[in-house]
């Protein structure tokens, strides 16, 4: 007797077809969630800066050099300004080189009076009292005042002269001619001041040299008073 085979059980067969699309369908998904990854990694990064580009295109920043931006050099101000105490030195440097000699470095006084024809003729001598050798050019300022410092009599005037260069080593001496009519002989209205003031050569100090000569002419025709330009030495 023939053996019957058991009967087979069927089974849902699954359709190869749609295993495709849906494989097919999970990568894209799977590709769209990467890419989605990577976007975000990308928004959040930091933005390069100027300074990033400038680099990664065109190399290191510019040095001041080529067509860069110079770059400000350190502040030198405190170092090259002058302090009090150089500004000090700078003014006596300059007080002791520029050659004139002023009126602090000198000494004013009136020579024994040299009478002749009427005339009262006085050597007023300016002597170097610095340690440094300066010169002297031209005509002293000259006036006489009273005790209260009032001027007597108008200016002097200047005699016809050619003056030159008087240099000055420590301790020598120039002097200028100052003369007047004796006011006894001329009839000029006459006072006795107190002092002669003398003024140095392109100086505006004067030395004050007490007067002990007498009267001096100070109104009228015959009240001139002249004076010489500065030769060396101390008088005739």
């Amino acid at each position: 007797m023939a053996k019957t085979s058991p009967p087979v059980r069927s089974r849902p067969v699954r359709s190869r077809g749609m295993r495709g699309p849906a494989l097919v369908a999970g990568a894209v998904a799977l590709l769209g969630g990467l890419t989605a990854c990577g976007d975000g990694a990308a928004t959040n990064a930091p933005r390069p800066t100027a300074a990033d580009r400038a680099t990664a295109t065109d190399g290191p920043a510019p040095t001041g050099r080529g067509t860069g931006s110079p770059t400000p050099s350190p502040p030198q101000a405190a170092a090259e300004s002058p302090t009090a105490g150089d500004t000090a030195a700078s003014a006596s440097s300059s007080a002791r080189t520029d050659g004139r000699c002023h009126s602090s470095e000198l000494r004013a006084r009136v020579g024994r009076v040299d009478p002749g024809a009427g005339q009262r003729n006085f050597p007023v001598v300016l002597t170097n009292v610095s340690d440094r050798t300066c010169t002297l050019y031209g005509y002293p300022g000259t006036a006489f005042v009273d005790a209260s410092g009032r001027q007597l009599g108008p200016d002097p005037r200047r005699a016809p002269s050619a003056p030159e260069t008087v240099t000055l080593t420590p301790g020598a001496s120039a002097w200028s001619g100052l003369s007047f009519a004796s006011p006894e002989i001329s009839g000029a209205r006459a006072a006795t001041p107190d002092a002669l003031l003398v003024t140095p050569p392109d100086e505006r100090n004067s030395l004050e040299v007490h007067w002990t000569a007498g009267e001096v002419p100070v109104g009228g025709n015959e009240s001139t008073v002249s004076v010489t330009a500065l030769a060396p030495g101390t008088g005739p």
